[in-house]
């Protein structure tokens, strides 16, 4: 069923978002926290072209109340020649998460391709510090698969036992993985990272990281990174990918 987009799908389409529909093939439970949804694609990654690159992600489109509401996943192992991909859902409580515990074949939903981009880093960083939670496991998974040969140390905030058992995608000769159980609504990670991370980012100029975790965390970490730490606007990548509940 068609899904109306409102006010928002308004300003997407006027900034050339460009409207597809994937179809479910199947859907799986990673854990009882974390699902994964398998789709085709409805033309999208031939649509992309040379422009897809790691941490691509799509909005989805939901509908609740009468409402319409749009939520950001990213692509887990696109493949262009069948015309494939993989979402995958930290879940709580929400529209999209009762979509994909519900998901099966053939259930159809509407999404909007616009504001994704990645910019690679030049120099490529010696080392990929990487610091996010479950919603962001996908882009930092596709991440690691792009850099493979980089050495990479993670920061993974995690608020489930279950959340240990996650996919992460580690070459145990080159990637470094610090759970850090979510405390003081990430006061936690921001103590971890501060008092680790400078040591593995001696030179500014060179070091590279990549963060998305709530917009709260990511907001505090991308100001230490800049102000305190000088790293370089282009050195940092953040994105708040969720916004904490009161």
């Amino acid at each position: 069923m068609a899904v109306g987009k409102g006010w928002e799908g308004v300003v997407l389409k006027l900034l050339r978002g460009k409207d597809f529909t994937f179809t479910v093939t199947g859907a799986e439970s990673v854990t009882d926290h974390y699902r994964r949804v398998h789709f085709t694609d409805g033309g999208l990654l031939a649509a992309a072209g040379d422009s897809l690159h790691p941490t691509m992600w799509v909005r989805l489109w939901f509908a609740a109340d009468g409402k319409p509401h749009q939520r950001a996943y990213t692509l887990v192992d696109p493949d262009r020649e069948a015309g494939t991909f993989s979402l995958e859902f930290a879940l709580h409580d929400g529209v999209a998460s009762d979509w994909a515990r519900g998901a099966v074949p053939g259930d159809a939903i509407e999404a909007t391709v616009q504001g994704t981009g990645f910019t690679a880093p030049d120099p490529e960083p010696g080392r990929l510090l990487l610091i996010g939670d479950p919603a962001s496991l996908p882009a930092i998974n596709s991440l690691l698969g792009r850099y493979p040969g980089t050495p990479a140390t993670i920061w993974f905030e995690t608020q489930h036992e279950a959340d240990e058992d996650l996919p992460v995608r580690l070459d145990p000769e080159r990637h470094e993985i610090r759970r850090v159980a979510r405390t003081g609504g990430g006061a936690g990670l921001v103590d971890r990272v501060r008092a680790e991370l400078p040591g593995l980012a001696p030179d500014a100029e060179t070091a590279y990281v990549w963060l998305a975790c709530d917009t709260v965390t990511t907001r505090t970490l991308t100001g230490y990174l800049r102000k305190d730490l000088g790293l370089p606007k282009h050195r940092v990548n953040s994105l708040g990918y969720w916004r904490p509940s009161a």
